[in-house]
């Protein structure tokens, strides 16, 4: 029998040289073998190590893709449930730190830390897919597109965010500003005293927001709150309260110093003319001499600053026509009163730039001279002699060249008289030399120390007589009435007055060579025509056992006529 064409059909033995049928397959009956090892079953997945497998690489990519969206799905399609939740704790983690946005944003070591993160899961997710058989993707390039698109939400995601925490930083930013409003409306509510830390403080708020954050919505609101800023300061120039005026509108004046002059605009110049017009109605309001400042600090800023200014200009009528007025008062009431005006007046005038108002110094000087003389008049009157007698004192050793002079002498001369002999103030002395016909009086000096004789009556004036040498004190008035200037062979220094008639009125002072204990002496009597007068002055020791406390006699019986003429 012939074998076969086809390999392997029956007969045929492995080794034999014969081929089997390859279009026939044997299989060996129940319990038989033909003697060759079967193959081990396949595995259950592809092996790690070896070629991809089909489509491997498109799955990669779509696995890396979908897991760089931080969302996880490329693990999520591999099948790695556990990594792909470490993703959706991260991503979680990252919105609970972010959300919601606030101005300082998220640490920067988190973000670097979370798309490290990405990076490596997007990374192990395509190595995942790219050895491991996952089974059959209906669609692997819907997913990569899918993959492309969800990255978009990263991105979109950080662009939302970025313009939350813009958002953020904004109401910060118009919070401070509503801070600085605050503070205005606050300090202009006080005095500037009490608000000049408030105004500092909102003024540095508008700079800073102007000049750290140039683009910002509160920036660009800045110029109208320095409007309002401006306003808010200037609140006493606006009631027309002039002096209160003055110190904020000088701080006013500073603020270019600190603050862009682009952003103030025309608000830097604006402080100029509001304060020239307080400080020149401050310093007149204060002219009248009613408060304790007299005006020279304002109306000597004033000349100082704004030397070309209207108010400047009209600070010379305004103080000349004070100085008018207070000399015409001068004949009112209380010429005292008007004369410390006066003087208020000169010293501001002496404290004002010494080239800007030269004629008003001879002007307040001359008002000053006028005021002390009325002022001592008025005191006289008024009787008050010790105080007239200071002031006309002071008036003609000051002015000299006064015409007033020899009067204010003659007044405080009667002005001392009447300190001891109110009598001799009744009336003011003549100014005049009056006519008729004049008595003599001598007075003769027995004392042993200088006197100074007083007196006033139709005519003023006083006379010095100088010590008796040879003179004594007497013990008693009687021996003194007795003995005074009798003594012969003693030369008594006299003194010769020519009087007019009429009533005198005399003091005796005591001077060089008398102790504190020797009192003055007054007295008066009436010289009548054709007589003449004599007078004699002696001291009386009154004290026997030494203390040395002598008084001036009774002159009264040594002031009569001595002869007829």
């Amino acid at each position: 029998m012939e074998a076969s064409d086809h390999p392997g059909a029956p007969g045929a033995r492995p080794g034999d040289g014969r081929e089997a049928d390859p279009g026939h397959t044997w299989e060996p009956g129940p319990g038989h073998t033909w003697g060759i090892e079967q193959p081990p079953p396949p595995p259950a997945r592809p092996p790690a190590v070896g070629p991809p497998p089909p489509g491997a690489a498109l799955r990669c990519v779509a696995a890396g893709l979908l897991n760089l969206s931080g969302l996880g799905l490329g693990h999520v399609l591999v099948r790695r449930w556990g990594r792909a939740a470490v993703s959706w704790a991260a991503t979680g983690l990252v919105l609970l730190v972010a959300l919601p946005a606030d101005p300082d944003g998220v640490p920067s070591a988190l973000v670097a830390g979370y798309l490290l993160l990405l990076v490596l899961a997007g990374a192990d997710a395509a190595r995942i897919a790219l050895r491991t058989d996952v089974g059959r993707w209906p669609r692997p390039v819907l997913a990569c597109a899918l993959g492309l698109l969800l990255l978009g939400v990263p991105a979109a995601g950080t662009l939302a965010y970025g313009s939350a925490r813009d958002e953020a930083v904004e109401q910060e930013l118009l919070g401070k500003l509503e801070e600085g409003d605050d503070l205005v409306a606050k300090a202009a509510k006080s005095s500037f005293l009490l608000s000049e830390p408030d105004y500092r403080h909102a003024l540095t708020l508008y700079r800073e927001l102007a000049d750290d954050h140039p683009g910002s919505r509160a920036a660009a609101l800045v110029p109208r709150r320095l409007e309002s800023f401006y306003t808010a300061v200037a609140t006493p120039y606006r009631a027309k309260k002039h002096c209160e005026a003055v110190e904020p509108l000088t701080y006013l004046r500073t603020v270019p110093d600190t603050v862009d002059r682009k952003l103030l605009d025309g608000l830097a110049a604006w402080p100029d003319t509001p304060l020239a017009e307080s400080l020149y109605g401050c310093g007149v309001s204060r002219l009248d001499g009613t408060g304790p400042d007299s005006g020279s600090k304002e109306l000597g800023t004033l000349l100082r600053t704004f030397p070309e200014s209207s108010q400047a200009g009209q600070v010379g009528p305004a103080v000349s026509g004070k100085i008018r007025q207070q000399v015409a008062d001068l004949k009112g009431g209380d010429p005292c009163t008007v004369t410390e005006e006066l003087r208020r007046t000169s010293t501001l005038v002496s404290q004002l730039p010494g080239t800007t108002l030269p004629s008003l110094g001879r002007q307040a000087g001359a008002g000053v001279q006028d005021g002390v003389y009325a002022c001592g008049v008025d005191e006289f009157k008024d009787k008050r002699f010790t105080d007239a007698r200071q002031t006309l004192t002071e008036f003609a050793d000051t002015y000299k060249e006064d015409r007033r002079r020899q009067q204010a002498r003659n007044i405080a001369i009667a002005a001392e008289i009447a300190e001891d002999r109110p009598s001799a103030g009744k009336r003011l002395p003549g100014s005049g030399e009056p006519g008729g016909v004049r008595m003599e009086l001598v007075i003769s000096n027995g004392a042993p120390n200088e006197v100074e004789v007083l007196y006033t009556g139709p005519v003023t004036g006083t006379v010095k007589l100088k010590p008796c040498g040879g003179c004594e004190r007497f013990s008693s008035e009687a021996a003194g009435s007795a003995g005074a200037c009798r003594a012969g062979g003693t030369s008594y220094p006299k003194a010769r007055l020519r009087l007019p008639a009429g009533e005198y009125h005399f003091l005796y002072k005591h001077g060089t060579g008398a102790t504190a204990a020797v009192d003055s002496y007054s007295s008066g009597s009436r010289a009548q025509p054709g007589y003449t007068y004599t007078s004699c002055t002696y001291v009386v020791e009154r004290d026997r056992y030494g203390l040395d406390l002598p008084t001036v006699p009774d002159l009264s019986d040594l002031l009569k006529p001595a002869s007829a003429s």
